[in-house]
């Protein structure tokens, strides 16, 4: 009998199991592994097993597959286009390999791949492709090479298109700060970008990755006034749209999270240039769930509210109704309010928030910089001054703030 002995006698296919019946021979958390992608290629597929896990009585439930409890017999796969024995008896599966061999159908041993007609190789999908690895039935190599590679894609070390990125703009959110926090399809178009227009709170770790061709314009830095700044930034994505180029406009947190990133997005409508936003993870609840704090938890909190503090409670363009904030009793999340902190925590208190409320402000959070200041809503005013506190910080305040997961939550938030 042949055997998938190593990769010189492998070869690497793609298989249109669409409409074709597959068999697979055991229940267990083997089979409930491969099930899925199974399903996904749009196979019938019929499990043989004595016992099934939840998860696989569940498909069979869905009628996602067909599914019958009982020993394998000789026979089961007639008709069959693909099969994989995955009990957990040696005899068994080996039975099933040589009636596969009889009936020239390809099989996958589960417990000692060398001894199958076929090997399941390790897989990744990406941007509507398929990556396979085999390492001669060395399945942990085969996950660990699939795994870098799909990194490697996903990271941009490694440009999966052909063609050059067509004119346009994307819209895409930066995460918190730590570079490794911006989404897959984020890094992916930074990878592709001719400009990049980043702002202050951009992770600037990202534009050192960039290629010595992008152009980089800082918006913090383009030469109008305060007042004409938004503008300018808008030109800047319609010029270089217009010029055949694909601008990523790069932003802290997420686009649309007090970003002005819709404001970005009308203007390019408005020009006729094609935009993509891509959201991105925002402070306002990754900076306190690096901190160990959770903005709701069953039991505390049924709600939580983020503001922006770009303006003081009395200022004539603030929108904001403080008093109702007061009596929320959920969590109240401030962000760009270090510099105006006594006037908040002053309306707060007014409108009846309890002067023992829970405070805490997180300096620069998700990096290695991060600082933690915990007080209440008293004193948190005084403390933010005498720690010199400053932007970029988040201010937490209600119950959830009062939370401490200690050193677990200061692992989590420095694992880079």
């Amino acid at each position: 009998m042949s055997s998938a002995a190593d990769d010189e006698t492998n070869y690497l296919v793609g298989l249109n199991l669409r409409g074709r019946r597959v068999v697979v021979v055991g229940g267990g958390t083997v089979a409930q592994r491969r099930l899925g992608l199974l399903v996904a290629a749009g196979a019938h597929v019929h499990v043989i097993t004595r016992a099934a896990t939840p998860a696989v009585e569940g498909m069979a439930t869905a009628g996602q597959i067909t599914l019958e409890l009982r020993d394998y017999r000789a026979g089961d796969l007639d008709g069959a286009w693909y099969a994989i024995a995955c009990t957990d008896e040696p005899d068994t599966n080996a039975a099933i390999v040589a009636e596969a061999e009889r009936d020239r159908v390809f099989c996958v041993r589960a417990d000692d791949a060398r001894r199958g007609t076929a090997v399941t190789p390790a897989t990744a999908h990406y941007d509507g492709m398929i990556v396979g690895v085999l390492a001669g039935g060395d399945h942990r190599r085969s996950a660990a090479v699939r795994t870098a590679i799909r990194e490697a894609l996903q990271s941009g070390a490694v440009v999966a298109d052909a063609e050059p990125a067509r004119p346009g703009v994307a819209l895409v959110g930066g995460g918190p700060g730590d570079p490794d926090l911006i989404t897959v399809r984020g890094r992916r178009l930074l990878a592709r970008a001719d400009v990049v227009v980043a702002d202050r709170l951009a992770p600037p770790e990202l534009l050192a990755e960039l290629g010595p061709h992008v152009e980089v314009i800082d918006a913090a830095k383009i030469p109008y006034g305060r007042a004409m700044a938004q503008e300018a930034i808008n030109q800047a994505l319609i010029d270089g749209a217009k010029a055949g180029k694909f601008v990523v406009r790069l932003k802290g947190g997420d686009p649309y999270v007090f970003g002005r990133g819709y404001e970005e997005l009308e203007a390019c409508v408005a020009a006729g240039v094609p935009v993509t936003v891509v959201p991105g993870i925002t402070s306002a609840i990754s900076v306190p769930s690096a901190a160990g704090i959770p903005v709701t938890h069953r039991g505390v909190t049924h709600e939580f509210v983020v503001v922006s503090g770009h303006v003081a409670p009395d200022h004539p363009d603030s929108l904001t109704d403080w008093g109702a904030l007061a009596r929320l009793r959920g969590t109240l999340v401030l962000l760009m309010a270090v510099e105006r902190i006594e006037q908040f925590a002053a309306a707060l208190l007014e409108g009846g928030r309890p002067a023992q409320t829970p405070v805490t402000v997180i300096q620069e959070g998700t990096l290695r910089t991060q600082r933690v200041l915990r007080a209440d809503l008293e004193t948190v005013a005084a403390r933010v001054r005498e720690e010199q506190i400053r932007p970029p910080a988040i201010v937490v305040i209600g119950p959830v703030a009062a939370f401490d997961a200690g050193p677990v939550a200061e692992v989590a938030s420095d694992a880079r």
